[in-house]
Formats: structure tokens, C-alpha cells, sequence
């Protein structure tokens, strides 16, 4: 293990990296029931999905772990697979293996691009203070999402958002009251094992709330809806049908892109591949800048020295997921819980990837995790990102508002992606009114790639 993934010279060990694996698994797991329930809205086999995204994971995290070494873990993309079936199926009205095909197309596209050094010359021509800003900006985005998984913030149509309430008489206390009630304690817990430094503390916390809420459900306080939160106790009724369910979507992006050339319709297909594309590059960027930047594994230009392989696992991942059945495989935020577990080597996304695989055979105690279990994690871990904010030098203006755009764009725009765009549109615009200029090597000048990049947002929120 020291040989293959240098624990030693990187200050951690086997245990830590074993416990940070299993807590950024069960920080994700939830991806393994919510991505069949969304793309089998395009007409997919939910079975055949669940597979092929447990696969795709363990291939894609088996890879940034041997390829990059890295504690970064991979799965199917939320946001994007919400954009495969209601937008690209049910909305423009083609075939789940068409949008596979894209797809596939954007996987080679992203490999392409990061054996060219494309990839790894746009993450390195973000500013510093930009970067911290991603970091900060991720923080409050993923503990946003750990509210809205334990309905602690829902919906409003006046507000947008607001707090829950207990005595609102549509969300009985027996299913949501309990759930909110439950994921605020571990909230507390997980901070209490933090300020006492006690090893594992996210992964306890976890296990603390299932636990809990099982013990609850077995004697009636906390009654599941099966439309929001579902039971929290295993059920092995469906055995193994998982496994053999996937040779229904697997190699059906080749079909699709039969497809593509039978129907002609290339300017629709160019569109959606560039739409995965820009969404998949920047938020695998914007998270991979986030958790190396709590982890302090950035040197000191501001570079992470393993990204080619951490951007070509991501690439891999992608185009083997398209293969095997199931949307864009990216590197998951939620690998910042076990970052914070004391995660530091590939170690980390190896154990992950093993637990993927496993939940082929035990997926009933995988999926019984309920999210307000893993929500206190996000939640706690965005508060450890948060303090990268000391980081960003708010004295010079020129610097710190793009990183005041770039932090506030994303839990507002639900979107990491909208975040660094905002970042770099603004940076790009200020620098150059500032009279800065564009270059390399003069202090304050817009890199060169970094005004592409701000120009082809501009041009992606005018045309798309």
C-alpha cells in the first residue's frame, strides 16, 4: 500500500484511508437509487441502470485512484441526468440510445482533451483567490443540498425557499418532522465528534442517524411516504436481478449513434453533446479545484500536480458509463466528506469503488441509507470548506468580487458550473477595464485561456 499510493509521504495510513473511503461512499450512495429513478424516466431499464452505474462508478474511481492517486470518487452526474431524460428524451422527443451516443461522443471529445493538456491548461489558468473562492463556493452548495435532502429548507412559491415548518399539516411529523428532527441531531453529533477529534466522526454520524431511524421505524414514530423517504430498513426480495439486467442498456450508444446518421439531425446532436460537455468539464473542475484546495494539496503556483490523471479518470469514466447504460460519470463533490475524514491518496477512491461493486450484491443495505442520514455529513463538510475563505485576498477588489460571484453563484444557481462561469466572466470583464491586459507572465493580466473560457460561457448562456 505505501508503495502503490505513497500514504507516508502524504501524512495519512491504511485506517484513515479505508474510513474516508467508506464515508464518501455512504455521503453518495444515494446516486445508486436516485439515478435509475430518473433516467428510467426516458424509457431505460431501472435495474439495468442501478448496474450500470455501480459499474461505471467502480471503473471510474478505480481509476482516478491507480491513474491520478487521488481521493476524488466518481458516479453518475446529478443535474445531468435530469438533462439526459426530461430535456433530451421527454422534451426533444429522441431515444434514451440517442442521448447515450452524445454521451459517448462528449466521453472521447473529454479524453481527447485531456491527453492534450486542454483540460489541465484550463484548471491551471484560474487565479488563485478563483480558486479558493470554488472551494468556499462548494461548501455552502453542498450543505445546501444536505438541507434540502432532510427537507430542514423546502420549496416556496413566494420565497423560492424557506425553513420547515412543524406545524404545517401536509408534512406530518410521523415522515418529515422526524426526518428534519433527526438529521439536526446529526448535525450536533457529527460537530461534537469533530471538536472532540474523534476519527471517523462524519461516518459515525451517518451511521448514527440510520441507526436511529431504523430503531424508530421498527417501533411506528417514523412512518416512510415511498415518495420521499423511503424505509430505512434492508429488504434481499429482489436478490441479484441487477447484475444480469444490464445487457439491456449495455452498447445501446452505438445504436444511438446509428441513430444519429440514419436521422440526420447533426445540429441538434452537436447541441446537446456541447451542453453535457460544458456542464461536465466545469463541474468536474470547479470540484476538483474545491476538495484539492480543502485538502491543501494545491502547490505553490496553485497546481495540482496528478489533474491529467484525475481529468483522464473522469474521461474514462464517462465514455466506459455511456457503454454500460447510464448518464455522465463525474467526480462527486461529495468526496469532500472524506477529505475531511483525512483522505489525501487513491487509496480513498479505491475502497469507494469496491463498495460500488459490492452494492451489486448487497444493494438492499446500500439503498436503505436514507438521505437525511447523509445529509448532516454535507452539511458539517460545508462548513470545513467554507474556511478556505481566509484564503481569497478581499483587500484587492479586482480579485476578491469575482470570488464573491463565483461563491454566491452556486448554492443560488444550483449549479457549480453557473459558479465558475460567473467567476470567470466577471474577472475576465474587471481585469481588462482595469487595464490589466491579457497574458502570462505581467501580475493582474486575464490568462489567455482563461478569456476563452469566460467568452465561451458568454456565448453558451446567449445560445443555449
Amino acid at each position: 500500500m505505501e508503495k502503490l499510493f505513497k500514504l507516508q509521504e502524504r501524512g495519512t495510513d491504511v485506517k484513515t484511508e479505508i474510513m474516508a473511503g467508506i464515508t464518501t461512499f455512504m455521503a453518495m450512495a444515494y446516486i445508486l437509487a436516485v439515478n435509475p429513478q430518473l433516467l428510467s424516466a426516458s424509457g431505460m431499464d431501472s435495474a439495468a441502470i442501478f448496474a450500470a452505474t455501480a459499474i461505471a462508478s467502480a471503473l471510474a474511481s478505480f481509476c482516478m485512484a491507480f491513474m491520478a492517486n487521488l481521493p476524488f470518487v466518481l458516479s453518475a452526474g446529478m443535474g445531468l441526468n435530469a438533462y439526459f431524460s426530461y430535456t433530451v428524451v421527454l422534451g426533444m422527443g429522441y431515444s434514451w440510445h440517442w442521448a447515450l451516443a452524445a454521451i459517448f461522443a462528449e466521453g472521447i471529445i473529454f479524453i481527447i482533451l485531456s491527453i492534450t493538456n486542454v483540460r489541465e491548461a484550463i484548471f491551471n489558468s484560474i487565479p488563485a483567490n478563483l480558486k479558493a473562492a470554488v472551494s468556499v463556493g462548494i461548501g455552502l452548495f453542498i450543505a445546501f443540498i444536505g438541507f434540502q435532502n432532510a427537507k430542514i429548507v423546502q420549496a416556496d412559491p413566494s420565497t423560492l425557499v424557506k425553513m420547515f415548518s412543524w406545524k404545517n399539516a401536509e408534512t406530518p411529523f410521523s415522515t418529515y418532522g422526524i426526518t428534519v428532527l433527526l438529521a439536526l441531531i446529526g448535525v450536533l453529533v457529527i460537530a461534537f465528534l469533530l471538536v472532540k477529534n474523534v476519527k471517523g466522526g462524519v461516518l459515525w454520524g451517518i451511521l448514527v442517524v440510520w441507526l436511529a431511524a431504523v430503531i424508530l421505524e421498527l417501533v411506528g414514530v417514523y412512518v416512510p411516504d415511498n415518495e420521499t423517504f423511503f424505509s430505512v430498513i434492508p429488504s434481499f426480495k429482489g436478490g441479484l436481478q441487477n447484475i444480469g439486467n444490464i445487457k439491456l442498456t449495455f452498447g445501446q450508444c452505438f445504436t444511438g449513434l446509428k441513430e444519429v446518421v440514419d436521422g440526420a439531425h447533426y445540429l441538434d446532436f452537436v447541441l446537446v453533446l456541447f451542453s453535457f460537455l460544458f456542464v461536465d468539464l466545469f463541474d468536474t473542475l470547479g470540484t476538483i479545484i474545491g476538495v484539492a484546495t480543502q485538502a491543501d494539496m494545491l502547490d505553490s503556483e496553485g497546481k495540482l500536480p496528478s489533474i491529467k490523471g484525475a481529468l483522464l479518470a473522469d474521461a474514462i469514466g464517462t465514455t466506459a458509463g455511456a457503454i454500460l447504460g447510464t448518464s455522465t460519470i463525474t467526480t462527486f463533490v461529495e468526496s469532500a466528506s472524506g477529505v475531511s475524514e483525512g483522505g489525501r491518496t487513491g487509496l480513498t477512491a479505491l475502497v469507494a469503488g469496491i463498495l460500488f461493486l459490492l452494492s451489486l450484491l448487497l444493494s438492499p443495505i446500500f439503498l436503505a441509507i436514507p438521505s437525511f442520514a447523509t445529509a448532516p455529513a454535507l452539511i458539517v463538510v460545508g462548513f470545513l470548506m467554507m474556511q478556505t475563505v481566509t484564503k481569497i485576498e478581499w483587500n484587492n477588489l479586482l480579485d476578491a468580487i469575482p470570488a464573491f460571484l463565483a461563491i454566491v453563484a452556486m448554492p443560488f444557481t444550483y449549479s457549480i458550473s453557473d459558479g465558475i462561469g460567473w467567476g470567470m466572466i466577471s474577472y475576465a470583464i474587471l481585469h481588462l477595464c482595469a487595464g490589466k491586459g491579457v497574458g502570462t507572465k505581467k501580475e493582474g493580466a486575464v490568462h489567455p485561456v482563461l478569456l476563452v473560457v469566460a467568452i465561451l460561457f458568454i456565448l453558451k448562456y446567449a445560445f443555449l
